[in-house]
């Protein structure tokens, strides 16, 4: 083998096709895409993978290959591929040698772990920023609740995860702390994985939730400790996309 050459076999141990793949055309009646940045195609196919994970296009238990993929979003197998493995050291998804990806199928023990993780996380934190943080800066929030109001009112799954995401990234923002919104922003994603067994999130119930994140700063600007504690626990056990 050619030194710096990957061998077939290990391309297939990552679910790799080892022929050459080409890029699809483009649709009959859609002019093809500008030439874009390799790494630009592939976060953005990473942005698409996470959102059809979100709405539930990508069931779990089912294997999904990087060609099948790419036709679908109208790329190369290559960016669905780099995707899906980041997907894979995110959780989401485990390699299939030689088929593709499979999404996996969580349970709801594990769903019940991470919200147990984040509350041992973020709880002290907020408590702390709650004594510390003026009102004001609370209330520079509430577009990012109000934004994550909406996506529940219209029932879009996808756009109130990542909503709900970045809410909970500008409140442990104001901790300074880069690695805390981090890690915490990582579980927070893997708790939005999709479930086997659960049954269709109704738009009520993210109505419910997206109501807390207003509860939840009135709380804070208030200084209310006891409330805040509750809120976020309840947060983290409740509906999520």
């Amino acid at each position: 083998m050619i030194p710096g050459q990957t061998s077939r076999a290990a391309l297939a141990a990552r679910g790799e096709h080892t022929h050459s793949e080409p890029p699809p055309p483009p649709p009959v009646g859609v002019p093809a895409p500008r030439a874009v940045q390799r790494h630009s195609v592939r976060g953005q196919v990473l942005d698409a993978l996470r959102t059809a994970l979100l709405a539930g296009d990508l069931v779990p238990g089912e294997v999904y290959s990087a060609p099948a993929l790419g036709l679908r979003l109208g790329v190369s197998a290559t960016p669905v591929r780099e995707a899906m493995q980041q997907l894979a050291v995110e959780g989401a998804v485990e390699v299939v040698p030689n088929r593709g990806f499979r999404v996996v199928e969580r349970t709801a023990r594990e769903l019940a772990e991470l919200a147990e993780v984040r509350a041992l996380l973020e709880v002290p934190v907020m408590l702390r920023l709650a004594r510390t943080v003026p009102a004001a800066r609370w209330a520079e929030l509430r577009p990012l609740a109000e934004a994550t109001a909406a996506a529940a009112v219209r029932g879009d799954l996808a756009t109130y995860g990542e909503s709900d995401r970045a809410f909970h990234r500008a409140l442990l923002g104001l901790a300074g702390n880069e690695q805390l919104v981090a890690v915490a922003d990582d579980l927070h994603r893997r708790s939005q994985w999709p479930l086997l067994s659960r049954p269709a999130t109704r738009r009520a119930d993210l109505v419910a939730d997206a109501a807390e994140h207003g509860a939840l700063l009135d709380a804070l600007a208030a200084g209310d400790l006891a409330v805040v504690e509750s809120l976020i626990r309840e947060h983290f056990t409740g509906a999520q996309p």
